[in-house]
């Protein structure tokens, strides 16, 4: 039995060494030489355009598959002053862009589509809890090359009603929520949402229970591949295939309109400054866009 007893023991040492190691190796990304578990690159920065308004600052940090960033004082010390900037220039808004490692693609917590863009959230609570309003900001994501994600987030300034490039600027909120065209089979309207845009029309679907005078805009977006008739015929098949999701399996009966821009409101580049594709452009342009409004008549107005 004493011998028994030693095996486990032993046995249980061995399992803790290992996720020891899986923790602080794997999802730290904090082993070998020159690695500590908390070193930071002084990179972080707040910009408007071309221009640094803030530099020199601890990046944030992210553990493998985690969500909140870890903080430190530097950072603290960011956030106090970017929201301090926000609150000083009500003539401008922020772009909060944050990054995942190719090892996460395929974690899509809550609402969002990526953890890319449910980071970009978590950063942007830590900035409303400092008094910015929620509708002066939108989120980005993106994909890094670097595996240990020392640089996962942008900050950059904008003027809202003058956005560079014409770009139209995604603010991925409840009332006013985004998906990508992988919920619809590739160059079709037929629609099978994914894990994220079930549960977010879970949401929605209670939502309408606690506010039966609400309504909503369902708004389809494409890339410009195609001809822009067919985009916008597309787009609107798209949004259509969407109410009917909402009107026959969820039993939504508020009312619900659809309109399509095709085209016409790229959020990103569809292609690069030499003219070469760029999917990730073209894949952030597929998008169908979930306006929640007060009522029908809100609702009119947007797709009008």
């Amino acid at each position: 039995m004493r011998f028994l007893a030693f095996l486990t023991f032993l046995a249980f040492l061995v399992f803790a060494l290992l996720a020891r190691w899986y923790f602080v190796c794997e999802l730290r990304q904090a082993c070998g030489p020159g690695a500590p578990v908390d070193a930071r690159l002084q990179t972080l920065q707040l910009t408007e355009g071309e221009d640094v308004l803030l530099r020199g600052y601890d990046q944030l940090a992210f553990d493998s598959a985690s969500l909140s960033p870890r903080t430190n004082a530097n950072n603290i010390t960011f956030l106090d002053t970017l929201a301090a900037i926000l609150q000083a220039r009500p003539n401008r808004n922020l772009t909060i862009t944050a990054l995942f490692r190719e090892s996460e693609v395929g974690i899509a917590p809550g609402f969002f589509e990526n953890l890319g863009l449910a980071r970009a959230d978590q950063l942007r609570k830590l900035l409303i809890k400092r008094g910015v309003p929620q509708d002066r900001f939108s989120l980005d994501y993106g994909i890094s090359e670097d595996r240990r994600l020392r640089e996962p987030a942008l900050f950059n300034l904008y003027d809202p009603n003058a956005v560079a490039g014409g770009f139209e600027k995604v603010l991925f909120t409840f009332k006013n929520m985004t998906f990508s065209d992988a919920n619809f089979a590739y160059n079709s309207a037929e629609f099978s949402p994914g894990a994220s845009l079930r549960l977010y029309a879970d949401s929605v679907q209670t939502y309408f229970s606690l506010n039966p005078d609400a309504s909503m805009a369902i708004i389809g977006h494409t890339d410009s591949i195609g001809s822009d008739a067919y985009n916008l015929d597309l787009g609107l098949r798209r949004a259509e295939s969407a109410r009917a999701f909402f009107r026959d399996s969820l039993d939504v009966e508020v009312p619900i309109v659809v309109a399509s821009e095709g085209e016409s409101r790229p959020v990103a580049p569809n292609s690069t400054s030499q003219g070469a594709d760029n999917p990730e452009g073209r894949q952030k342009n597929r998008r169908v866009n979930f306006r929640l409004l007060a009522t029908p008549a809100d609702t009119m107005a947007i797709v009008q």
